[in-house]
């Protein structure tokens, strides 16, 4: 694969809001095509479509509950179809729900493995599949930096993304040479739902070495980085500005 990523076809699950719209935006200013997969925000769905169009791509939108285990094993097959081909696969979205060990309900446990694990399994095994002997493919996983320092809250989530982190490598050496599989795992990015920039910029100069937070922008700038590495496979990058070190 070019590190040229114009008229490569890319698939962005959760692309639609947050750090996964400015991935697929970037993709999309970088030349390529793009399927934005989202779950209930179906208008910020189109309106990063139109976005991305306005860059001179293709772009569509796609709704699946990741949840639901058919329904994420028709997001490769429905890119093949109106794109043409998948290049690169972004596993982008996930939720985030409290909870330590006691507060965990096998509800939450079950839907946060589901969206934040299962669903990235399932699209990746997908690319797999269609992806043929002589073709190359790259999957780019979001994951969580705070699981490189152990902590009780979040219990669930934290697993999810710590497992992520695992199949990174695992399906790096598992796919190789045909499809490339690297990860960002995000620090201080942006602020969670139901707080504002001031809480996120507060946290950074109490917890983060850099004293600056990070953005989404920045986390899009990692994403192309890793799509146009050629010798790179099997890495997590840590966006954090050293607060996990």
């Amino acid at each position: 694969m070019s590190d040229n990523l114009r008229g490569k076809v890319a698939v962005v699950t959760g692309g639609a809001v947050r750090v996964g719209r400015a991935i697929a935006l970037a993709l999309a200013d970088a030349g390529c095509d793009l399927l934005i997969h989202y779950g209930r925000s179906q208008e910020p769905a189109q309106q990063t479509k139109a976005d991305a169009e306005a860059s001179g791509v293709r772009a569509v939108t796609h709704a699946a509950d990741l949840a639901d285990p058919a329904a994420v094993q028709g997001v490769i097959p429905a890119a093949l179809e109106q794109l043409g081909r998948v290049d690169i696969l972004v596993n982008s979205a996930a939720i985030f729900l409290e909870g330590n060990l006691a507060a965990t309900s096998l509800e939450d446990w079950d839907k946060q493995f589901a969206i934040n694990l299962r669903a990235p399994f399932l699209l990746s095994q997908a690319l797999a599949q269609h992806t043929p002997a002589d073709g190359e493919a790259q999957i780019i996983n979001v994951t969580d930096a705070r699981v490189f320092r152990p902590a009780p809250d979040h219990f669930a989530y934290r697993l999810t993304k710590s497992a992520l982190v695992t199949m990174t490598e695992t399906l790096a050496l598992d796919l190789a040479p045909r499809i490339r599989v690297n990860a960002v795992a995000l620090g201080a990015i942006m602020p969670p739902p139901g707080e504002d920039e001031a809480y996120l910029q507060k946290l950074a100069q109490e917890q983060v070495p850099l004293r600056r937070a990070g953005s989404a922008a920045i986390v899009a700038d990692n994403v192309l980085h890793l799509a146009r590495q050629r010798f790179v496979t099997g890495v997590t990058l840590k966006l954090d500005g050293g607060q996990f070190l």
